[in-house]
């Protein structure tokens, strides 16, 4: 019997670590006092995020796959040196109870909940679309789609005025890449999913936004590879001719968490390297 395709990246296969906070970046007390749960918090993207949203002043919970365990601590102690509390939830969000558990859990540990990033994803994907498969289709979209809904209905029962839930999507949500229709469909519906929750909340005062990022140089994009220590060719085909660091990426997540952005929601930021993408 074949092993399971390797979904998620870790950080220990690059030879070329990720960027995650530049040394510039200076905390202006933006999320002072407030509670962050992340998915997928551990490496890439959702790293950045948690160490940005603790510089900002905010205790963070980040939930990753018990295999990522190596990853996860390293992120909490990333938060902790910024002076900020890190809850570790490891588990599997393709596990209804485990979408509503990593909730309760960050409310009962952290007091509470006020910000949201559903930020986990995996990426699969067929050079050839009639090769793939049901098991990767319902995959893609159980932790893509159905996770980001189970977590954020769960997470309304705290979340309120003021507060604020934010999706990572994804520049394929817009233009699709013929060998990631799975993840393209999902992050399409993940966005979707973005606008029409905004209405549905905005009588509540509960901002929803999306951040779309281009190619980030992450564990993800080098996922069952041995070592990867160059960029090659990813990212060449953003103008700006090289893929994004994670730190580039955190500061897009702060600005829809703040105050600064109290007069946006249903919208979608797009760091992606100088791409165009009108929609």
């Amino acid at each position: 019997m074949q092993d399971k395709p390797k979904h998620t990246g870790l950080e220990k296969d690059m030879d070329l670590k990720p960027e995650y906070i530049k040394p510039s970046y200076k905390g202006s007390g933006k999320l002072e006092g407030k509670v962050a749960l992340i998915t997928g918090g551990d490496s890439g993207i959702g790293r950045s995020v948690a160490i940005h949203f603790a510089r900002e002043g905010a205790d963070v919970a980040i939930c990753y796959l018990p295999e990522e365990q190596e990853d996860a601590e390293d992120t909490k102690k990333l938060v902790e040196k910024e002076g900020r509390k890190c809850l570790l939830l490891p588990g599997d969000l393709k596990d209804k109870a485990y979408c509503k558990n990593i909730v309760e859990e960050t409310v009962q540990k952290l007091g509470k909940l006020n910000i949201l990033v559903n930020n986990a994803g995996i990426c699969i994907g067929k050079e050839n679309f009639e090769e793939t498969e049901d098991e990767m289709w319902e995959d893609a979209f159980n932790v893509n789609v159905f996770a980001v809904f189970r977590v954020t209905r769960s997470a309304l029962k705290y979340l309120k005025e003021g507060d604020s839930i934010i999706t990572t999507t994804s520049i394929n949500a817009y233009r699709g890449l013929p060998h990631l229709v799975d993840y393209s469909a999902s992050k399409g519906a993940v966005t979707a999913f973005t606008r029409a929750l905004s209405t549905n909340l905005v009588k509540r005062k509960i901002r929803v936004n999306a951040v779309a990022p281009g190619p980030i140089w992450t564990p993800l994009v080098v996922k069952g590879k041995e070592k990867t220590d160059d960029f090659g060719n990813f990212g060449d085909e953003a103008p700006m001719k090289r893929p994004g660091q994670p730190s580039e990426l955190g500061p897009s997540y702060v600005f829809l968490a703040s105050e600064d952005a109290s007069y946006i929601t249903g919208q979608c930021i797009h760091p992606n390297g100088g791409t165009i993408i009108n929609c």
